[in-house]
């Protein structure tokens, strides 16, 4: 189940990259994911999970923008691979898995990537407007993440 979850953890980065870091490290926060004594423990600091809720916030506004860069070029394409693997790679730490799971997660962030834009063109060319397309991928997205932290446990 781990490794699903982690492949679920790089989807949801690839969707919204600083959401499922921002979930990550609030499961670390409440004790469903152990990375006490581990190269990864920053996940489960205070400062860390505040900084990720006010990025995955700041990502949900600015994702709405029309001036926002698409998800496939070079640079937000790598930041949400690295999102997954670090996702991917704090799941594994406590399982003893930490590159295998860092390399799954960042695997999801490719598919959730390139999939979550296919879908939510698909989406927009539905509903002839790009707003309602990016809030339900949102809301796809947030969805996941709860569903998967749980599965955590």
């Amino acid at each position: 189940m781990s490794a699903l979850c982690a492949v679920v953890f790089g989807i949801v980065a690839g969707m919204r990259s600083m959401l499922a870091p921002c979930v990550v490290s609030w499961a670390v926060w409440v004790g469903i994911v152990n990375v006490d004594a581990t190269p990864l423990a920053f996940m489960g600091y205070k400062y860390t999970r505040i900084l990720f809720t006010v990025l995955a916030v700041g990502e949900l506004i600015a994702d709405k923008l029309p001036m926002t860069p698409s998800r496939k070029t070079a640079g937000p394409f790598i930041a949400r691979i690295v999102s997954g693997a670090l996702c991917g790679a704090t799941i594994g730490v406590a399982r003893n898995a930490m590159v295998m799971m860092a390399a799954l997660g960042a695997v999801g962030a490719v598919v959730g990537t390139l999939g979550g834009a296919a879908v939510r063109s698909k989406l927009a060319a539905v509903f002839h407007r790009d707003l309602p397309a990016a809030l339900v991928e949102d809301f796809i997205a947030f969805v996941m993440s709860l569903m998967f932290v749980q599965a955590l446990h």
